[in-house]
């Protein structure tokens, strides 16, 4: 993978993990890195999901792929803060 496919990847998985947190109610007590790492596990199984169902943008923007991804990515966000949660209480 080129440089600029890993950039992009970071910048992608940001937004993407970005938005899956503003999904989820609540403060989540996790880090920035851990909701780049989800936005990104978020897209890539998102855009697998998309492919696979027959959805996936063929040549304008896929809104019903970015919603798969944020859906995945607030689930991702919101596992993760409960395990953050269970940690910092147990």
């Amino acid at each position: 993978m080129a440089v600029s496919g890993i950039i992009s990847a970071i910048i992608i998985g940001l937004i993407i993990g970005a938005l899956g947190r503003l999904v989820v109610p609540g403060r989540q007590a996790i880090p920035i890195w851990l909701t780049v790492i989800i936005g990104i596990v978020a897209a890539l199984i998102g855009t697998a999901i998309a492919g696979a169902v027959g959805v996936a943008p063929s040549g304008g923007f896929g809104w019903i792929q970015l919603i798969i991804q944020v859906v995945l990515a607030a689930v991702g966000v919101a596992l993760a803060a409960g395990v953050y949660h269970r940690r910092s209480v147990g």
